[in-house]
């Protein structure tokens, strides 16, 4: 039996891999990836972002927090799960895959709402400084994909391992009532 995908479930996966490893090499790379770093002009576009999210930015990095670092190694670690995903569910068929790509979209979801609920329980340390349209602008909006999308993943890949499951049970019961007639 083939594996199941679904093209936007790939799609994310794939389209948001060079996304995530171009925000890992900003996290590892820093201070040098920072505004002022010989290594910045690759990462201009965090210019803005590391002023709104301290986590991101001089703040966070001057006070040796690892959160930063630490977060850039789950998302090493999701990508390659999107990565093997992607591999085993489209070249090798690998019966397991949307296993991988349930647990790796559940990764990404679960890591940007501790993401969130880290700026609640410090009473917002990191992004509080904002006016409300900065916030929503810069924050709000761009993290919010990461929590929709890879929750809509781990449903819809969720209902297809039931659905496996559930076959594999009828499958299962048959052929023991075959058995013992």
């Amino acid at each position: 039996m083939p594996v199941k995908t679904h093209t936007w479930v790939s799609l994310w996966f794939l389209l948001t891999a060079p996304i995530i490893a171009w925000d890992i090499g900003y996290c590892f790379m820093r201070p040098r990836s920072m505004e002022g770093g010989d290594l910045h002009w690759f990462w201009a576009a965090y210019s803005k972002y590391q002023q709104v999210d301290f986590v991101y930015g001089v703040p966070s990095f001057e006070k040796g927090d690892g959160f930063p670092n630490a977060q850039a190694l789950l998302n090493v670690v999701e990508t390659m799960m999107n990565l093997v995903y992607l591999y085993t569910a489209h070249v090798t068929a690998w019966p397991p895959a949307p296993l991988v790509g349930f647990t790796a979209a559940a990764i990404t979801l679960s890591k940007t709402l501790l993401y969130w609920a880290q700026e609640y329980f410090c009473n917002f340390c990191a992004v509080g400084h904002n006016s409300l349209e900065d916030l929503i602008k810069y924050y709000v909006l761009t993290s919010s994909p990461w929590v929709i999308i890879p929750a809509l993943i781990v449903v819809r890949l969720g209902k297809d391992l039931i659905a496996d499951l559930n076959l594999a049970h009828q499958v299962s019961v048959k052929a023991a009532s075959r058995k013992s007639s």
